[in-house]
């Protein structure tokens, strides 16, 4: 599988949630290992893995209901720095794909993701506007918002996939 798909195909058991139990018949550290499997074969993965890592680490955490139950009866901004780790995650690797596209001339690709970086960037902070304004009403809507930026990444990982320049090997090591 090529990176970008596996990247997208992880990114996608991580969105989807079948509760059975209270546990996630789609775990979402399933997701993110076969994100890290992914992301190992970009040029350059360090940042990426790191943020990769940190989002599988609480995807851990949270996978078990008492957590998720925790967390429900919490503060929203719990809820949100939870979520923070797959929001950076998604505008480093659109930052990142975006400037491998412009460099092969691809440049509606690069738009798309650069738009899709761009949109993470301002979701990802408006929760805090909404608990500074004391507008927890908004959540939701930023919520859903933040959702369909997702799913649009996903999209574009999938389209892009078998772009000349989108990585499809893993990096030669020097010996």
């Amino acid at each position: 599988m090529k990176p970008l798909a596996s990247i997208a195909m992880g990114l996608v058991i991580v969105v989807l949630v079948a509760r059975f139990d209270g546990y996630d018949a789609l775990p979402d550290p399933l997701g993110w290992l076969l994100v890290l499997w992914g992301v190992r074969r970009l040029l350059d993965p360090t940042p990426l893995l790191t943020l990769a890592g940190a989002a599988l680490v609480v995807a851990c955490v949270v996978w078990f209901p008492a957590t998720q139950e925790a967390l429900d009866r919490s503060e929203p901004s719990l809820r949100w720095a939870v979520n923070l780790p797959q929001v950076l995650f998604c505008v480093v690797l659109c930052h990142r794909l975006a400037a491998l596209a412009q460099a092969a001339r691809d440049a509606k690709a690069a738009a798309w993701l650069r738009t899709t970086m761009v949109l993470n960037a301002v979701l990802a902070a408006a929760p805090v506007l909404a608990f500074a304004l004391g507008s927890d009403d908004l959540l939701p809507a930023i919520y859903a918002g933040a959702a369909a930026v997702v799913l649009l990444l996903i999209v574009l990982l999938f389209a892009h996939a078998d772009r000349r320049w989108a990585p499809d090997a893993a990096p030669v090591r020097p010996a």
